[in-house]
């Protein structure tokens, strides 16, 4: 009996791990947050939030891209993410790219940071922000969001559904047994430890 319990609970965590990090739990009147190394189709997910939503600005965060690349003339990942969402249509008025320094842990803690401090520098007083990240990647995001801005700020999240495998059966590929469990080992260390 107790062997079944076990088996169960097992069964029901596996099946429950995606939809967990996954969280879906936005904030509106404010502005977004986009992690800049997102694939196009979540910024285009993105920005279908930004107009439908009514957001006032779309913030697009992160570090450097690794130098030589093919997309070198961009530094970090908020100056490529800022350019693609320019590229697929939103004004440049709207979109802010916040770089963040060179890190090599927490790189998205180090990106709320950098955002952080820009809010400071410019005097931009908002308190509500929906940051728009990669699936399972969601959960954590948001906790760092939330430890870098502080308890003054509204965080809220989308997760965009990454393609790369699918999340009612993510078991089933590699990709998403990879994804998953690093996904929730690194949710358990901020929670836990950070």
């Amino acid at each position: 009996m107790l062997l079944f319990a076990l088996a169960a609970l097992v069964a029901f965590s596996v099946r429950g791990a995606y939809s967990f990090l996954a969280v879906n739990d936005p904030v509106y009147n404010g502005a977004l947050v986009v992690e800049g190394w997102l694939p196009d189709y979540a910024l285009r997910r993105a920005i279908t939030e930004f107009n439908r939503d009514h957001y006032r600005k779309i913030f697009v965060t992160g570090g450097p891209l690794e130098n030589g690349g093919p997309l070198s003339e961009y530094r970090t990942y908020a100056e490529l993410g800022a350019a693609t969402l320019v590229h697929l249509g939103l004004n440049t008025n709207v979109v802010q790219a916040v770089p963040a320094p060179k890190v090599r842990v927490d790189r998205t803690y180090a990106s709320a940071m950098a955002l952080k401090d820009w809010l400071t520098q410019h005097g931009v007083a908002e308190t509500n922000f929906n940051v728009v990240s990669l699936g399972a990647h969601s959960r954590r995001s948001r906790l760092l969001f939330e430890k870098a801005l502080g308890s003054g700020c509204r965080i809220g999240v989308t997760a965009v559904e990454n393609e790369d495998f699918n999340a009612k059966r993510w078991w089933v590929s590699s990709e998403g047994v990879r994804t998953v469990i690093d996904e929730t080992i690194a949710y358990w260390y901020v929670r836990l430890s950070f």
